[in-house]
């Protein structure tokens, strides 16, 4: 039975990761840390875990935690998770890190679109844990980047097809739809419900932070630079995410190759669904579950893809992959825990 600690378990995702290793069959969740509610009961702050989880917010301490768990969960703002990870590594404990700290490769690009690295030495060792495309990799490490939920939804599509060169690595366009929890689940005035209820708006069009990230993560899938037009929107929902991605394919694809890269990739033991021919996903498929749908239309006249995906932003996006990163660090079923089915009827 692998001990888990979860830091930061109060916001959207820790407490989706909280409800998740709680039920894992092969994990027992020993602490759970909050700055904000230290002292607290977990079940108290989140009353829909009363008499499942009973334990109380802690300070986050690598020391005290290290003692009593083999795998954390660092649930923490972007420029925090760097200053705890090396701590974490040092004393043997598996580090699954959903901030943006440990998702890239080159130190530079991070810090152009966060801040310096205190930790290039982990950074250098830490695996992007997109769970269907770097298997092996992730197997292997002690120090994990969990993607970030719009790239999770964009190279889960294209990263199979620029691998395979069967579109073209210039012009891609990715259009993507959020739910309001991406946002975190501190209260702020874009967020606030008379904002977004029966709005639907782009957001931080041509400086969002998942750019690059997606574009390295291209880039080294293709074997040369790759650049993007990204533009976030958000949705009057409070979970789920739909993004349409436009690109030009090479010569001689046709619809039947990209479905065999597309089916080869993602077989049905894997939590990504290829959807029959004509058939798009629809976010209240996937909500409540850590399926990835992918639908995708070939305009043989204009040469053109477009590719769309939908996934929960809270689970395959953040707290449902990092828990199949869990399962494939520990040599576990990649299902384990995670066999979830509460889409809408």
């Amino acid at each position: 039975m692998i001990r888990v600690g979860i830091a930061g378990a109060t916001g959207y995702t820790g407490a989706e990761l909280v409800k998740l290793v709680a039920g894992h069959p092969g994990a027992e969740l020993t602490a759970v840390t909050s700055q904000s509610y230290r002292g607290r009961a977990i079940q108290d702050i989140f009353p829909s875990m009363r008499n499942v989880v009973d334990l109380t917010c802690e300070a986050l301490d690598v020391d005290t935690l290290s003692q009593k768990i083999d795998c954390v969960f660092l649930a923490l703002p972007h420029k925090v998770s760097m200053n705890y990870a090396s701590g974490f590594v040092e004393k043997n404990v598996k580090v699954i890190d959903l901030s943006a700290d440990f998702r890239f490769q080159d130190a530079a690009a991070y810090e152009s679109a966060y801040q310096e690295h205190v930790s290039k030495d982990l950074l250098e060792r830490a695996v992007y844990g997109l769970s269907e495309l770097y298997r092996d990799e992730i197997a292997a490490t002690d120090i994990l980047g969990n993607p970030g939920c719009y790239p999770t939804s964009f190279l889960l599509p294209m990263l199979p097809l620029v691998r395979q060169k069967l579109v073209q690595t210039d012009g891609i366009i990715s259009d993507s739809k959020s739910g309001v929890s991406g946002a975190g689940r501190a209260a702020s005035l874009g967020t606030h419900f008379c904002e977004v209820n029966e709005s639907f708006k782009p957001y931080k069009v041509g400086s969002h932070r998942h750019v690059p990230e997606m574009e390295e993560v291209l880039s080294l899938g293709a074997g040369e630079p790759v650049t993007i037009t990204f533009v976030p929107h958000l949705l009057p929902l409070t979970r789920g995410m739909l993004t349409t991605i436009y690109a030009t394919v090479t010569e001689n694809t046709t619809e039947e190759t990209i479905r065999k890269t597309l089916l080869s990739q993602y077989g049905p033991d894997t939590f990504v669904r290829v959807l029959p021919r004509g058939e798009f996903p629809d976010i209240r498929n996937v909500r409540g579950t850590n399926f990835c749908d992918i639908g995708f239309h070939l305009d043989k006249d204009s040469g053109r893809i477009i590719i769309v995906s939908a996934i929960d932003n809270l689970l395959k996006g953040a707290a449902g992959q990092a828990v199949q990163n869990m399962n494939i660090m520990f040599g576990m079923a990649e299902r384990m825990g995670l066999e979830l089915l509460q889409g809408a009827l």
